[in-house]
């Protein structure tokens, strides 16, 4: 989240993630173009504040607007007064709109349009408003505005020139960027408001069109109050979490040397090898549509903003395999394979291969087996729901679920599974059954939920020892039991301390010791392979083709083995043709709304796109279409859950059991503590038929899910049940939560579901702003 801020209270709408007017990397003429701009901005914003500051202190803030003026303090200026250059400095900033349009920095157009616009309506009402320019609030507006600017300008000009906006900037730059908001924020905001609520009783500003436009100036000016009243707390808040995550990001330890699987290296920064996940994400992509048709693959090659335009590639790359079974196979072979050859591994040595040629081979060190058995009492074999308070099962539980397909949450696939669940409770008992969870710590992972059932969990997780105290405490009080892999053996531990310090291990670094370990483990029992770990950016990419590597050879090698997936509704989908006719039902319903049409018109069709789309031809008949996928996601997320669909589909082909189901939209700590998504989470419902499900839920229906996959031979999960095309394995059994039937795409409602949370949370400020707006009006125009 960002505070590219063009004034202190205007970026609190829709907080971008980037400052404004600074590039990643130097290269000319684009950084000579921002540098000269950014250095201009900042000697202008001197130049007002050595205006400003002799003027307040010596005649007060009403004054300051007048400096350098011919009846002002100290006569005119060098350079003229201080309301010309406020002018000329603070218009100059509509530069920064255009900046983001062309791509000249990395910010939202909408957005930046947004800040910008809230300075230049303050300005406009100072201009325009004698009575609003001579009251102390102009001049705290105009210092507030200038001791913002001035390091803000300073601070992108430092970071072009240093190539790093984070770590080698002036740390005096550093600390006024992300510190003087604290102060600056909140007088800033309070000088904008009195310069409307005086412009608004000014006779002249209201007549600066005739007086027949009064009203209409006075409606104008006063609804800036009303915007403002419930963002100020949230934008100040917003740069509170900025600046921490700013000095985080100074002050964190270099990165370990590379290690395990990583990206290849694509370049060199400063002596420092660069690892960049953009050229492999493409040539990726390239290889697997390349595999079908070549001039998709080409254009891909040809893409220069593949950070924002990868979406068009997925979904190229999907039609083309809705073509036939062969061309969605041939896609996902190609793809996979590609990812083995350019990945590299690094060995503890240095010693550096591809993944291809590392997995290829028996690792050089092994695991002992650690075991636990648990000692609590078994629980009944029957799926349980914990759902807003309470726990629903039995009927209860075949009621709620009979509500979300009706009105559109999940899909009856998916309903039919959780009931049949319910009415066969012998696929609850899990005490024969071997579950091996990678990442079984995951937020959305089943282990709880599957050790409660008296399940045999083969817990993968990470090295640390407070992982593995709760995992074998959970163990411990349940029915079931924990198997994980230890780096000596368990009789050697005398305490259990002991234990957690040797349990676990690196799914990164240990790749082909976890294959092996797992490849030897329990002979001839069926395994139920898992894949639940998740990290952030590239790193997903890493640790989800670490998964592939063992489910893979897993899934070859070893015996009735089932995989599992959980997938992500902000994804691209096929769907029945169902899902596709509700969501268009429900476009031509909320099409008419007032509310989304201001927004898409506003937008300019940015926002609120709708969600069907029209059907692929391909073998077997027409296909149809979601596009779940979130452009700020990003193209790393996107290429690990691609990855995941197509070893999903490989290895159905192959005979293999493979449960992929679409989890709902969860608010997982992950995801909410971006508190745009978590103020998105809360809007969203009010476009049917979203729900937000919490962890908990999600964990239970999927795993209901999983176990009609594993035990009923007519899911799409078995290989046998024929479908018409592989990638129909994710139209069955999705729990969605209402990506597939909702009028509009995902990534096209998060704007508007923040304002509808603002809206709401700010319903009583409004109402309370509003009242005395009234009153004030009703005495300016004389009515009382």
């Amino acid at each position: 989240l960002t505070e590219s801020g063009a004034a202190p209270l205007s970026s609190w709408i829709l907080p971008t993630g980037r400052d404004t007017n600074c590039s990643a990397t130097m290269t000319s003429p684009k950084d000579l173009y921002l540098i000269l701009y950014n250095g201009a901005c900042c000697l202008g914003w001197a130049y007002v504040l050595s205006l400003a500051i002799p003027t307040a202190v010596s005649t007060g803030l009403s004054t300051v607007y007048a400096a350098g003026s011919d009846d002002g303090e100290g006569g005119p200026g060098p350079l003229g007064n201080l309301a010309d250059a406020l002018f000329y400095v603070q218009t100059a900033a509509l530069l920064e709109i255009v900046h983001a349009a062309l791509g000249l920095v990395r910010s939202p157009v909408f957005v930046t349009t947004l800040q910008v616009g809230s300075r230049i309506a303050a300005l406009y009402a100072i201009t325009h408003s004698p009575e609003s320019q001579v009251q102390f609030g102009a001049g705290m507006m105009i210092i507030s505005w200038a001791l913002v600017e001035v390091p803000r300008y300073a601070f992108y000009l430092a970071a072009i020139i240093t190539g790093d906006a984070t770590k080698k900037t002036p740390y005096p730059l550093f600390w006024l960027r992300y510190s003087l908001f604290a102060v600056l924020y909140p007088t800033g905001i309070t000088g904008e408001l009195t310069v409307f609520l005086s412009a608004a009783k000014d006779e002249v500003f209201l007549n600066t069109y005739g007086p027949e436009y009064a009203s209409a100036m006075y409606y104008f000016i006063m609804s800036f109050p009303v915007i403002y009243a419930p963002g100020a707390l949230p934008m100040i808040l917003n740069m509170a979490g900025n600046r921490k995550s700013a000095f985080k990001k100074r002050f964190a330890k270099p990165p370990p040397p590379p290690r395990g699987i990583v990206f290849p290296v694509s370049g060199n920064k400063g002596g420092i090898e660069v690892r960049s996940s953009t050229p492999v994400g493409k040539a990726i992509l390239s290889a697997a549509v390349g595999a079908v048709d070549s001039e998709k693959a080409a254009k891909v090659e040809k893409e220069r903003s593949w950070r924002f335009k990868y979406v068009k590639h997925i979904i190229s790359m999907v039609e083309a395999q809705c073509a036939s079974p062969e061309a969605a196979l041939k896609v996902a072979q190609a793809g996979i394979d590609k990812a083995y050859e350019v990945f590299q591994f690094v060995k503890p040595d240095g010693t550096t291969m591809s993944v291809k040629e590392v997995m290829a081979s028996k690792a050089e060190t092994q695991f002992s087996t650690g075991f636990i058995k648990g000692q609590g009492a078994s629980e009944k074999n029957v799926l349980s729901v914990p759902y807003k308070g309470g726990s629903i099962s039995g009927q209860a539980l075949k009621d709620q679920v009979k509500k979300w397909v009706d009105y559109g949450t999940i899909e009856p696939s998916a309903g039919d599974a959780i009931c049949a669940c319910v009415d066969n409770p012998g696929w609850m008992d899990l005490s024969d059954r071997y579950f091996v969870l990678l990442g079984a710590g995951s937020a959305m992972g089943p282990f709880k939920v599957l050790m409660a059932l008296g399940a045999n969990v083969v817990a993968i997780d990470l090295d640390r020892p407070g992982i593995w105290e709760r995992l074998i405490d959970v163990a411990r009080k349940s029915s079931g039991s924990i198997t994980f892999p230890l780096s000596k053996p368990q009789e050697d531990c005398k305490t259990d301390a002991d234990l957690y310090a040797v349990a676990g291990c690196n799914l990164f670094t240990q790749t082909p010791a976890i294959r092996d370990w797992l490849l030897d483990l329990y002979p001839g029992k069926p395994f139920t392979v898992g894949s639940y770990a998740y990290l952030d950016g590239a790193l997903h990419v890493q640790v989800s083709l670490a998964m592939d590597c063992i489910t893979r050879d897993l899934s070859e090698k070893r015996p009735n083995t089932s995989l599992v997936y959980l997938c992500t509704p902000t994804d691209l989908h096929l769907v029945p043709e169902e899902a596709n006719r509700a969501a268009e039902k429900n476009y031509k319903e909320f099409s008419k709304k007032p509310y989304c049409i201001l927004m898409n018109l506003l937008s300019q069709g940015k926002f609120l796109r709708k969600n069907a789309r029209k059907p692929v031809q391909g073998e077997g008949g027409d296909y149809f279409m979601i596009n779940g996928v979130s452009v700020a996601q990003g193209p790393n997320y996107i290429l690990a859950k691609r990855m995941q669909h197509w070893r999903a589909v490989i290895a159905r082909s192959k005979g293999c059991i493979v449960s992929s189901n679409i989890a709902p939209s969860t608010s997982t700590v992950s995801v909410v503590h971006n508190r745009t998504f978590a103020w998105a989470y809360e809007g969203m419902p009010y476009f049917r038929p979203y729900e937000i499900f919490e962890p908990d839920v999600s964990k239970a229906v999927m795993l209901g899910i999983l176990m009609s996959d594993l035990n009923d031979p007519k899911s799409a999960a078995n290989p046998s049940t024929k479908l018409g095309n592989p990638n129909q394995l994710f139209s069955y059994g999705s729990f969605h939560g209402g990506t597939w039937r909702c009028a509009y795409e995902v990534d096209s409602i998060g704007e508007a579901s923040v304002l509808l949370y603002f809206a709401r949370v700010g319903a009583p400020y409004f109402a309370a702003v509003v009242g005395i707006g009234v009153a004030v009006g009703a005495k300016v125009m004389g009515f009382v």
